[in-house]
């Protein structure tokens, strides 16, 4: 694990240096998401994950579960993001999304790259911006959208067991996900993270567009 003193200037070079993929929307519908990293891995408790101890060297990142009100994937768990308005880029799309959703207002700054863009079986293409989010002492949860918001640490998505894998229904796919406390969070959102980790973090040029989301995630 990188320390924290040098974990935002090395996570930065290594997405530079990431030869990131492209795909074209087509008839899919363009969104952005945000993987927010944090300093310190504190917030909304999460059932069966321990509290986080020893935190000066701990980073975070931002996780959010869907409002239970929303018409698609209401509850589940999430990155900050959605739709990119027509005139838009993904960068400032994700910005926004990220200061609507949660109240974290960044500007180009803080942006450190970007990941393997991920088209879902519910029609998107999803492009994944990194940014710095810093201590992000003002997060406040947009209700219509969001109805918590979680600071989790790295190390709780590097456990042993991650990632899990399982067969899909679709030959030659797998469906991944990563645990989560006593849960687990499901693709796209933990293929994102996943690459994350591993290119930002561990400095491996590993792909994700293969992995598959579970069925409910479909929808």
């Amino acid at each position: 694990m990188l320390l924290h003193g040098t974990l935002r200037s090395e996570v930065e070079r290594r997405l530079r240096d990431f030869p990131v993929r492209r795909i074209d929307a087509g008839a899919h519908r363009a969104a952005a998401v945000v993987v927010a990293l944090v300093e310190e891995g504190e917030g909304a408790e999460i059932p069966g994950l321990a509290p986080p101890q020893g935190w000066s060297l701990e980073a975070a990142l931002l996780l959010t579960r869907r409002a239970p009100t929303l018409a698609s994937h209401s509850g589940q768990w999430a990155l900050p993001g959605g739709r990119i308005d027509e005139g838009e880029s993904p960068q400032d799309a994700a910005l926004r999304e990220l200061h609507e959703e949660v109240g974290l207002r960044l500007d180009a700054a803080q942006v450190l790259g970007r990941l393997d863009d991920y088209a879902t079986r519910s029609g998107f293409v999803i492009t994944p911006v990194v940014v710095w989010a810093g201590a992000a002492r003002d997060i406040v949860p947009n209700p219509a959208e969001v109805a918590s918001v979680h600071r989790v640490r790295l190390a709780e998505f590097l456990r042993p067991e991650a990632p899990l894998l399982e067969p899909s229904d679709e030959p030659g796919r797998q469906i991944l996900r990563l645990p989560l406390g006593d849960r687990w969070v499901a693709a796209p959102t933990a293929a994102v993270i996943y690459q994350f980790l591993e290119v930002g973090l561990a400095g491996r040029a590993t792909r994700v567009a293969h992995f598959d989301q579970p069925e409910f995630a479909r929808r």
